[in-house]
């Protein structure tokens, strides 16, 4: 608790914000791309902290909710194919589909088990030798060596009945991508636990070519307070750069063994986001050296056109445009019992973040 009281003094809080009041001059727009921090945000209340020319606006940054719904569709057509099990991290199976949920389909005699880490797949396709185990690969560069390893290990230890549908990411194109888009940003505050794994370079292009300043935060509130005033600083003084603020656990060169594993078992690809479309070189695909662990060309399935929920704006909530509080379902008909849309169930996603702390 000491480690973590440090970064929650008061004064400390209370004295980067005065300065920010000072320092910051200009209408500025933050943007954070990582759900830990949405949810650190609003838990702390560090809007109320800011002066009240700094909006932070909430980007695509929960792995449940920019999975696409074409993702979520085809994994459960899997569900449906006789001998197999579906593994899953647990927030997924309570993200509606077209029609349905996993959660609905295993109740419909689906055989879809929650894991709370992939290498569960391998002992439960090794205690199952007659089944096939397809793992739903979700999240960016933090998750993503994890199920690179597995794949590393079902191929040495010979396990042939597990595979991984990959929705896997990467987050520099889709904070791209939001640029070319022209949605209102001046800063990003970065994502602490995916900048460990890749470190700065992958942000270079955004302070170069985008011509905006990037800080990697960690998730206390003093953290997320200093990330604010370090990109205050930069967009003040007209000098965009890639920043750490996290430094006691994030290095320039990020984990050069994950990096390396994710190099050797992942190559990019195009890939759709919830809200956003197709982004370019945006995904992780499962490389030809390990085609026997890819779902998608070890079964074929037929998956009718994916639809989104009617009235739902989760799109335009990931890409900042808008807030939860500005779509009717929300705290309606769209609760976190009750989910209408993916922003609403993972822990992470902005809009359960917003009706937790909506007090």
């Amino acid at each position: 608790m000491k480690y973590i009281d440090e970064y929650r003094k008061k004064d400390l809080i209370l004295s980067v914000s005065e300065k920010l009041k000072t320092i910051s001059k200009k209408e500025i727009v933050l943007m954070e791309v990582c759900g830990g921090h949405t949810m650190a945000i609003q838990r702390f209340g560090l809007p109320s902290l800011l002066p009240s020319n700094i909006r932070l606006v909430s980007g695509p940054g929960c792995p449940v909710c920019v999975s696409s719904q074409h993702f979520i569709d085809t994994a459960m057509a899997y569900s449906k194919i006789p001998g197999v099990i579906v593994t899953t991290y647990g927030d997924l199976i309570r993200v509606p589909g077209s029609a349905t949920s996993l959660e609905k389909e295993r109740a419909n005699g689906s055989d879809i088990r929650i894991v709370y880490s992939v290498l569960e797949s391998l002992e439960i396709a090794k205690s199952n030798p007659d089944k096939s185990i397809i793992f739903l690969g979700i999240g960016f560069e933090t998750t993503a060596p994890l199920t690179a390893a597995a794949i590393v290990k079902a191929k040495q230890e010979k396990i042939t009945n597990f595979s991984v549908l990959s929705a896997h990411k990467v987050m520099p194109p889709v904070m791209k991508a939001l640029v070319a888009e022209g949605v209102k940003i001046d800063g990003f505050i970065a994502p602490g636990h995916v900048s460990a794994i890749t470190g700065t370079a992958i942000y270079n292009d955004l302070a170069t070519v985008c011509g905006l300043g990037v800080v990697i935060s960690g998730f206390e509130p003093v953290d997320m307070m200093q990330a604010v005033l370090m990109l205050a600083i930069q967009i003040e003084a007209g000098s965009p750069k890639v920043e750490i603020q996290y430094q006691r656990v994030v290095q320039a060169e990020g984990n050069l063994k994950a990096q390396q594993l994710l190099s050797d078992v992942f190559e990019l690809r195009d890939d759709q986001w919830r809200g956003l479309g197709t982004i370019a070189l945006s995904g992780l695909r499962i490389r030809n050296e390990y085609s026997e662990f890819d779902a998608e060309k070890q079964f074929t399935v037929n998956v009718p056109e994916s639809t989104e929920p009617k009235g739902c704006i989760c799109g335009q909530i990931l890409r900042g445009l808008k807030t939860p509080v500005d779509c009717g379902l929300f705290g309606k008909k769209c609760t976190p019992t009750d989910p209408v849309g993916a922003c609403m169930v993972s822990g992470e996603g902005t809009c359960a973040t917003y009706y937790k702390y909506r007090s």
